[in-house]
């Protein structure tokens, strides 16, 4: 029989927990206290211990592969797996949702809680109580609706739904709204406070420090595998958080740049791309713009305004159909009609979805450096490997990548290391122009300050840096220049100096005429 605690007001305490991997502490003496109905934030840099840790509480990480002691509802508990700790009630919902994207919203709402009825399933009764769990997030999709069809937005109110359906007491939720936009991430901060209402507590993983402002009753603050500090609600303050995550003070969210722009680099004419399967709508509209060397320039846009699709159908019409207009480089027309020959005359792209596109993750950092400029590399139609180390191991090193050697598997990288190694692999393709699309998304404020660090030296050495970001603050932060994108259209363009969070949301939400 397991032993009781104190009685407290708690719902979860975790105490002392300590956690080794193979030459790594990933957790040292880590304690944490959340009250019953609270919402919980727990804040610290990529790799600082805060996913180690509720894979430690939800059993992910079994009871004898740690030290110290959990405590929920005033009982020391010791999880073998993930069912045990869903048993108790603690349910957690990981960044990558695990989601099957081919059975419907209800099969996977009781996927492994399947409802019979005489040993069969009960279609009629899984339909119909999946119905109502959707009631309860906001959701009024058909409950036999295939996931695959289902937006991430909502795909994440099905996981909490499926999370309802387990009786959950204490809610887990890894960087819940790391994929959405404003509106879906609205929603879904709405709902948190909303269970609990109904009583449900919470701990929330976020990088999104206005976010955690928003609904966190208390914040505890994780760095380098130790507890810094727990702070009430009325304590906490960006400043204060970043400080203990970062373990200083930063006075200036943006580093310092001092522009050194020279002639025009890249010039696009009349950039026009239409939908890959609905060829008749323009989804990228008579877009032009110019780029030069050393200049930081910055496009704005609201979601689905077209600035991915305007980056991607550029580089080798990775996206799209019917793709028209001219692309120049140093005044001379180009062609970027496949990503090979867009990175031969000197153009590459950063993509917003690293994981899916940007690398191979069960590769190792030194493969995936190289891969876009293996014939840099070539030796008789062979890759050099020591010449493929030295190189890697050098952006290794000068991007300031935490890892021990360059043949650690990309995949065990936090999200900012990732995103360096991102860099890495379109800085030795020596590109003239660099294009970034959501280059700091998912990745906490030491490593943003890095990243922008990182661009600020590619535009001192004369490349042109075109950032795409949702996060207007940034752009503002890093840009020499502005455009803003709405309905496909660019519908202006400003100097740093004129740009202002309104001058340019009035550009991202001005209407095309009709």
């Amino acid at each position: 029989m397991r032993k009781s605690a104190i009685v407290t007001n708690n719902i979860l305490e975790m105490r002392g927990i300590t956690k080794t991997f193979p030459g790594v502490k990933a957790l040292s003496d880590v304690t944490i206290e959340v009250a019953r109905g609270e919402v919980h934030a727990i804040c610290g840099e990529n790799g600082a211990g805060k996913s180690t840790l509720m894979k430690v509480l939800s059993g992910v990480y079994p009871h004898g592969t740690y030290d110290g002691d959990i405590v929920f509802e005033n009982e020391t508990v010791a999880f073998r797996d993930i069912s045990d700790s869903e048993e108790k009630g603690i349910v957690i919902i990981h960044q990558e949702l695990a989601l099957s994207p081919y059975l419907s919203i209800a099969e996977n709402i009781f996927l492994n809680n399947e409802q019979t009825s005489r040993g069969l399933i009960d279609w009629n009764k899984t339909n119909h109580e999946a119905q109502k769990l959707l009631a309860r997030v906001g959701l009024r999709d058909n409950p036999t609706t295939p996931i695959r069809q289902l937006g991430v937005g909502k795909q994440q109110l099905v996981e909490i739904a499926k999370a309802l359906s387990k009786r959950v007491k204490l809610l887990i939720l890894d960087e819940p709204t790391a994929a959405l936009n404003d509106e879906d991430s609205d929603h879904l901060l709405n709902l948190i406070l909303h269970l609990k209402e109904q009583g449900i507590t919470s701990i929330i993983i976020s990088h999104k420090l206005n976010e955690i402002k928003k609904i966190a009753d208390s914040v505890t603050v994780i760095r380098d595998g130790q507890t810094i500090e727990t702070m009430p609600r009325q304590a906490v303050t960006e400043e204060r958080i970043i400080k203990d995550m970062v373990g200083r003070d930063l006075e200036h969210r943006y580093p310092d740049h001092t522009p050194h722009i020279g002639e025009e680099l890249l010039r696009v004419e009349h950039w026009t791309a239409h939908h890959p399967q609905d060829t008749s709508r323009v989804v990228v509209d008579d877009v032009s713009i110019t780029v030069r060397a050393g200049e930081i320039v910055g496009i704005a846009g609201l979601m689905g305004a077209g600035r991915t699709e305007f980056a991607m159908s550029l580089f080798g019409h990775s996206y799209g159909s019917r793709i028209s207009g001219k692309v120049f480089l140093r005044g001379k027309e180009i062609k970027t009609r496949t990503v090979a020959e867009a990175i031969q005359n000197g153009i590459a792209y950063a993509t917003e979805d690293r994981k899916t596109y940007g690398l191979n993750l069960i590769e190792d950092i030194k493969r995936n450096i190289s891969m876009a400029s293996l014939g840099k590399l070539e030796r008789a139609g062979l890759v050099h490997d020591n010449e493929e180390y030295k190189v890697a191991e050098g952006f290794r090193r000068s991007m300031n990548i935490k890892a021990p050697n360059v043949l650690v598997k990309t995949g065990k990288l936090s999200g900012g290391n990732q995103q360096k190694v991102v860099l890495s692999k379109w800085i030795y393709s020596d590109p003239d122009v660099l294009i970034l699309d959501e280059p700091t998304r998912g990745i906490d404020v030491g490593a943003k300050y890095e990243i922008y660090t990182i661009i600020n030296r590619l535009a001192a050495e004369g490349k042109g840096v075109i950032v795409i970001s949702s996060e207007l603050p940034e752009l503002l932060g890093i840009s020499d220049r502005v455009y803003a994108i709405s309905e496909g259209r660019i519908t202006g363009e400003l100097p740093i100096e004129e740009a202002t969070p309104e001058s340019v949301l009035t550009l991202m939400t001005m209407e095309r005429s009709r």
